[in-house]
């Protein structure tokens, strides 16, 4: 099973050199999506070398100063940008993200919101080998919204596109497979709408080109699956294409119900789901 083949990988002795986590990292191209959930601070202090680029969404860039990237959708507001960016440091605006976006089947597939469309977007314009979130469990039940205090809960408004969640999450977790790429969720609460695989932050952060693999392969074997291939079939026969991103302008389109049944082939395709990796100190 896909657990078995994971705890395998985690198990075998971890070869760490001796130039510390720079060195362990330097095959690999590591990329850090940043959200805006309660426990999102807790990632203030991780070190920067091990991880590529940080991909901060919306308000995120508050939580750290080296974020490399801000992605932000097309309302948010102006004045809440950041003052004074580095000449390392880029705004991906939607004139960035549609396109790439659309190329990965576009919003209606991926789902209209800003975590999938950072994962999307770093996975084509970053090509990493392992995509890890922190920060965008995308829960809800508690008083605390954010991790500035209480905000709009994006993911949960009535759109046709984000029915569920978990089934938009294994969807990009099963294409970045097929590209290559190793989708993570470094969080330790509890609920989380994403499936990713989970692994702490000091463990994703000391992985090698050939862990990776290792962890990669089950996944891989997943994205090449009947039902993959027929998700991926009935998207093209359906054709919900929009290509300003703007899906939102014209709901008659799009039919709730293909969506739903969409879902379910995905989800069907990740399964198992939410799998805890071995050896992570969870």
């Amino acid at each position: 099973t896909l657990d078995a083949l994971l705890r395998c990988t985690m198990s075998a002795p971890r070869d760490h050199g001796t130039d510390g986590i720079a060195a362990i990292t330097r095959n690999l191209r590591t990329v850090l999506i940043l959200g805006s959930a309660p426990d999102a601070p807790d990632a203030a202090g991780w070190p920067k070398n091990g991880f590529d680029s940080i991909v901060a969404i919306n308000n995120a860039f508050a939580i750290r100063p080296d974020w490399d990237f801000l992605i932000h959708p097309e309302d948010f507001p102006q004045d809440r940008l950041p003052v004074g960016r580095t000449d390392r440091q880029t705004i991906v605006t939607a004139a960035n993200y549609v396109p790439v976006q659309n190329a990965y089947g576009g919003f209606v597939y991926a789902g209209g919101t800003m975590a999938f469309t950072a994962g999307y977007w770093a996975l084509g314009a970053l090509k990493p080998d392992v995509l890890a979130f922190f920060g965008c469990d995308m829960n809800y039940d508690s008083a605390k919204t954010h991790f500035y205090g209480n905000g709009t809960a994006d993911p949960l408004r009535d759109d046709i596109t984000l029915q569920s969640l978990e089934a938009k999450s294994a969807r990009l977790m099963l294409i970045a497979a097929g590209q290559g790429c190793l989708t993570l969720n470094l969080s330790n609460q509890r609920e989380s709408q994403l499936v990713f695989p989970r692994l702490s932050p000091d463990v994703t952060a000391t992985l090698t080109m050939a862990r990776q693999k290792h962890l990669l392969a089950p996944l891989k074997a997943l994205a090449d699956s009947e039902i993959a291939e027929m998700a991926i079939q009935r998207e093209a026969e359906l054709n919900y294409m929009t290509e300003s991103g703007r899906y939102w302008e014209t709901p008659e389109k799009f039919d709730a119900g293909e969506l739903r049944r969409l879902d379910g082939l995905w989800l069907e395709a990740a399964m198992p789901q939410q799998v805890r990796l071995q050896g992570s100190g969870r």
